[in-house]
């Protein structure tokens, strides 16, 4: 993500208010105030910076003076995304059919559903053997027999 940046002197001097009372307040107050202001105008703040800078100190002489700095930073897609809003949009997107939902599978008719025989299975026959070998069916019984 692409961000800009600008960098602004941090204040000075607090600001007064019937609230703050000590300066460490009135300092914070000036600090707020400049980070509300330039969030108002979309800037995130990062940090403070305390830099160095060499300027002139009478007519031959440089000093050295370190210079307190806020730094902020703002994403530059959120601000083509401004220009992107004004674009025309389609009238009908393809976002917007509803979705349907599932239909649910259809009962079985009781005439194809399987029918309970008149003669129940022991449940050992069901149970594979423990050895692994497929379970053998047990013999018919004599009343299972078709008459003679």
């Amino acid at each position: 993500m692409a961000y800009e940046y600008t960098v602004i002197a941090a204040p000075d001097r607090g600001e007064k208010s019937k609230t703050t009372r000590t300066a460490a307040n009135r300092y914070a107050l000036a600090l707020a105030s400049e980070l509300n202001r330039m969030a108002a105008d979309g800037w995130d703040y990062v940090r403070a910076e305390t830099l160095p800078s060499e300027e002139r100190s009478g007519l031959t002489g440089r000093a050295t003076v370190y210079h307190n700095v806020l730094v902020f930073r703002r994403s530059k897609v959120a601000r083509q995304g401004e220009a992107v809003a004004r674009q025309p949009q389609p009238e009908y997107p393809v976002s917007a059919s509803p979705v349907r939902n599932p239909e649910p599978d259809p009962a079985t008719p009781a005439a194809a559903a399987p029918q309970k025989s008149d003669h129940a299975e022991p449940a050992a026959s069901a149970v594979p053997a423990p050895n692994g070998e497929a379970a053998v069916p047990p013999a018919p019984r004599d009343n299972d027999q078709a008459p003679r």
